[in-house]
């Protein structure tokens, strides 16, 4: 049994083991090479987060989903490439409106260089893979197209909030669906595309995906409020300090209407008071995680999991199935 890559998936077959050792490796020279530029400065700022590491869970799943066909084909390793220079340039775009200080364990681009040089390196490597897209064919380049407007539908439905009368338990879980579920769920789709793999077989994957994503972004949900900064790449408690309402939060106030403990209202007293303030920050991180909200988000983290385990029933058995039911593992593992 070997363990590949960051996220920690255990791969027990030599030859699958190989395929995706192989097929990461060259994920990895193909995005140094996709965030070279003529000019040093930029090369520089858009492989920051490229060589502070990270989980490369979208290149390790569009290597899985491309088992059920040829995982050898030409557009496997560009598909993965551009699926993760989209989520990077996300996550220079979202450290801006987040203003978080570290990514990964580095500082973030917008601390280093500013808010507006952030945005520019994000929206270069935006560039960098449609280019790639480009030469992976019209059907690629119109899946990408959707799931990035589904991706920014997403983040837009978040920073505006739920409509009145929306239950802000679903509006978050759409709103996740959109903006992670979204990129996850073209990973499956094009490793099983781009290995030519049976049309019922893509629809699966990409179905398993968008449930695995939503999984994946409430696991992050949990370690926001559960882990240290050693553990999570980032600092505790971003989202709570900048009032985003991340789904144990949402539990939280769920509970404090339902229930009206003294308790539960004084916590969300405290979430709504300015939480900039360091010893408020602290507090309310401390409260939060050891309150029935947290455990309720996990459950929730679970349920999702548990989905996307189970959409891929219909696969024939195999070591890439194996691998990727052990991910659903994974994903709840990492919400504890």
């Amino acid at each position: 049994m070997t363990v590949v890559g960051t996220f920690g998936l255990s791969v027990r077959d030599q030859a699958l083991e190989a395929d995706v050792q192989a097929g990461l490796a060259a994920v990895e020279e193909g995005l140094l090479e996709a965030t070279k530029s003529e000019v040093p400065f930029i090369t520089e700022a858009a492989q920051h987060l490229v060589r502070a590491g990270g989980k490369r869970f979208r290149p390790l799943l569009v290597t899985l989903a491309a088992q059920f066909g040829d995982p050898y084909a030409p557009g496997v390793v560009p598909s993965a490439v551009v699926v993760e220079l989209t989520h990077l340039a996300t996550l220079y775009h979202d450290d801006v409106m987040d203003e978080a200080d570290v990514r990964r364990g580095v500082a973030s681009a917008n601390q280093r260089w500013g808010n507006s040089l952030a945005v520019l390196t994000g929206d270069f490597l935006f560039a960098r893979a449609s280019h790639i897209l480009a030469d992976l064919g019209p059907d690629a380049v119109r899946i990408q197209a959707e799931a990035f407007e589904r991706l920014v539908t997403g983040q837009i439905l978040e920073t505006a909030g739920p409509t009145d009368g929306r239950d802000p338990v679903e509006h978050y879980l759409d709103v996740l669906g959109g903006k992670t579920g979204s990129l996850i769920a073209v990973a499956c789709r094009f490793g099983a595309m781009m290995s030519g793999a049976d049309e019922t077989v893509v629809d699966v994957l990409t179905q398993y995906g968008e449930r695995l994503g939503v999984a994946f972004q409430l696991a992050d949900d949990v370690l926001d409020i559960a882990s240290d900064s050693h553990e999570s790449g980032k600092t505790p408690g971003t989202d709570l300090r900048e009032g985003v309402p991340t789904l144990p939060v949402l539990r939280l106030r769920e509970r404090a209407e339902r229930l009206g403990l003294d308790e539960d209202k004084a916590l969300v007293e405290l979430l709504d008071s300015d939480l900039t303030d360091d010893a408020r920050h602290a507090e309310a991180l401390s409260r939060l995680r050891v309150h029935p909200a947290l455990e309720q988000a996990r459950h929730d983290t679970v349920r999702y999991a548990n989905e996307a385990r189970a959409t891929l029933s219909p696969l024939p058995e195999c070591e890439a199935k194996r691998a990727l039911v052990e991910l659903c593992d994974a994903v709840v593992h990492r919400a504890g």
